[in-house]
């Protein structure tokens, strides 16, 4: 197993590529049109274009990526997180066509990638859980008859989803028709399938997952716990390892439970078990994560167990039998996103102009950026992780906060300001041995309590594509070789698909169509695409009822009428706005 292709992109991309060099492997990347100068790829020792700005063109094309496969000659697929990873089809596929698929069998995956099955499974081996559907739910009644059935909370989640997307949370009945549209539109964006199901959503808990290793003789290990309880719209923030303040017997429930659910499919190679833990101890199964996760690399710093290359011992039939974990000291690893806190979190594409990364003893930065990196609209808003181990918990945190002084981004918001908040709240820090976070902990105490100007996470600079040099890009023996041209050969025009608005070079609306702007207008809040309007145009509205979703970085927003009137729409369903552009009116 020496030529290691490697389907995905950006932090997870280069993560692998350092595992493949650290071993003497070749590593090939593929990209989207709009990553050709993406650091993965010039750090990369092949490069093969997958011809195509989607997702579903790109990343998510089984087809496209098999092509690349077959021509750059790999001997194997390491799928990364998201996108395919997790597609029992597109790992039959790099079996089929002879390569090693570095990851779980695709029976496995169809067992556990399932949540329903999932569920079924660790009722099997007696592994705690909530009520919950064994199928998939067609429609919102069957939400409804549920929820009056087992009450409030609900979760609606992907039946093959992950890292958040498909996942809403229902707590009035009310708002079950519009979760269920939003879950299952996510679940169909991010994984070509809109499948979902439900379940009892614990209020308050803890979310604690198991990360396991299993090889080919059947042997599966915990290498330890983490916790991922600091989300917002249900993606991680925060997480660390290992879980703090559970007791012995939990964490032994837990990882046993792990364990036996990953046995009862012969799972092999890395994989996640996510549970959550409530206040009074009681705990609940979520889901397997058939793959390797964003936060992996906590547990790599208190495990001394480097999870990526293990991935590449297993898939080559090595086994786990020299592996003894042991837990050194604490890791907190804190998730770089381009989005803006101040503004509710809306993710910013635009273009890396300032990259500084922080340094010293304890202290990793696994990034996905640098200087003069496009960030694109059409992926996840992660730029990088930022990653710190220590003896104690405490000088963890401590060692934390001065990385974060350290760190330097520019030309997109990031969510660094929110980290640094949230590293000086009691509940956080728990100086008194009560962890007081829990997974709506942000919504919910944060940020009603939180002046929103404190979190501003920066101006946005040019937006992607706005540089002064086109860059193009031509294939030698699979190698990407770089041509740049004068910016007025590819201009493009400045104004939007609607003609309502001239955007700046910075991404926001430019002073003359603010200006132009009264408050009768609903005004984009991010750059992005319509998915669908929630009012009928002509319909009377209230202020603040949310009147059109905007689609971004594989998030869902929804933009609210600033005033009570009738809306007149402007923007159609498909059409890509800029921050600050006008959708349309309440007059």
């Amino acid at each position: 197993m020496q030529r290691i292709l490697i389907a995905n992109r950006g932090e997870i991309a280069v993560r692998i590529i350092h595992a493949c060099h650290d071993d003497g492997r070749t590593a090939i990347a593929v990209y989207a049109d709009d990553d050709a100068d993406a650091l993965f790829v010039n750090l990369a020792d092949e490069a093969y274009a997958l011809h195509g700005r989607s997702m579903q063109q790109t990343y998510l094309g089984i087809d496209a990526i098999m092509r690349a496969a077959r021509a750059a000659k790999a001997d194997a697929v390491h799928p990364g997180y998201g996108f395919l990873s997790e597609n029992a089809d597109f790992a039959q596929a790099v079996i089929d066509a002879g390569m090693i698929w570095i990851g779980p069998s695709p029976d496995a995956i169809r067992a556990l990638g399932d949540k329903v099955q999932a569920r079924a499974i660790a009722a099997e081996v007696g592994a705690p859980m909530a009520p919950g559907t064994t199928a998939p739910v067609q429609d919102p009644t069957e939400v409804v008859a549920f929820a009056k059935e087992y009450g409030l909370p609900l979760a609606i989640k992907a039946v093959h989803g992950g890292g958040g997307r498909g996942l809403k949370v229902v707590r009035r009945l009310d708002e079950v028709r519009e979760a269920f549209a939003t879950a299952t539109h996510e679940a169909e964006l991010a994984f070509g399938n809109g499948d979902c199901f439900i379940e009892r959503f614990l209020d308050r808990p803890r979310h604690v997952e198991v990360q396991v290793l299993g090889d080919s003789s059947g042997k599966v290990i915990a290498v330890g716990t983490r916790d991922c309880s600091l989300q917002r719209r249900n993606q991680k923030l925060i997480e660390e390892a290992p879980a703090p303040f559970l007791d012995d017997e939990t964490t032994t429930r837990l990882e046993d439970a792990a364990v036996a659910i990953c046995s009862q499919v012969g799972y092999v190679g890395a994989g996640t078990v996510e549970f959550l833990v409530a206040d009074d101890g009681t705990m609940s199964f979520m889901e397997v994560n058939t793959r390797i996760q964003v936060e992996h690399p906590v547990t790599e710093l208190v495990s001394g167990i480097d999870l990526v290359r293990e991935q590449l011992h297993i898939a080559e039939g090595g086994s786990l039998a020299r592996l003894r974990p042991e837990q050194r000291g604490h890791a907190i690893e804190c998730r770089i996103n381009a989005e803006d806190p101040a503004r509710g979190f809306v993710p910013f594409p635009g273009v890396i102009s300032v990259l500084r990364s922080p340094s010293g003893p304890g202290v990793r930065f696994d990034t996905g950026i640098a200087a003069g990196s496009s960030v694109p609209d059409q992926f996840d808003s992660m730029l990088a992780k930022l990653i710190v181990h220590a003896d104690t918990r405490a000088e963890c945190i401590r060692r934390l906060r001065h990385a974060l002084d350290e760190l330097r981004i520019e030309g997109v918001p990031t969510v660094v300001p929110f980290d640094k908040a949230v590293l000086n709240e009691p509940d956080f820090v728990a100086d008194d041995g009560r962890l007081g976070i829990y997974t709506r902990w942000i919504e919910e105490v944060f940020l009603p309590r939180t002046d929103p100007e404190s979190l501003d996470g920066g101006t946005a600079g040019m937006r992607a594509g706005s540089e002064a040099v086109t860059r193009t890009w031509i294939e030698l023996d699979g190698r990407r070789v770089e041509l740049g041209l004068p910016a007025q050969l590819g201009a493009r025009p400045n104004s939007t698909q609607s003609g309502t608005l001239t955007a700046s070079a910075g991404g926001q609306a430019s002073d003359a169509a603010q200006s132009s702007q009264s408050d009768h207008a609903v005004v984009s809040l991010l750059a992005g695409t319509v998915v669908r309007w929630l009012v009928e145009d002509g319909a009377s509205v209230n202020k603040d009822d949310p009147v059109v979703v905007i689609e971004a970085m594989k998030m869902e927003t929804q933009v609210a009428a600033s005033r009570a009137g009738v809306l007149r729409s402007q923007a159609a369903v498909g059409d890509f706005v800029e921050f600050g552009q006008q959708l349309g009116e309440v007059l």
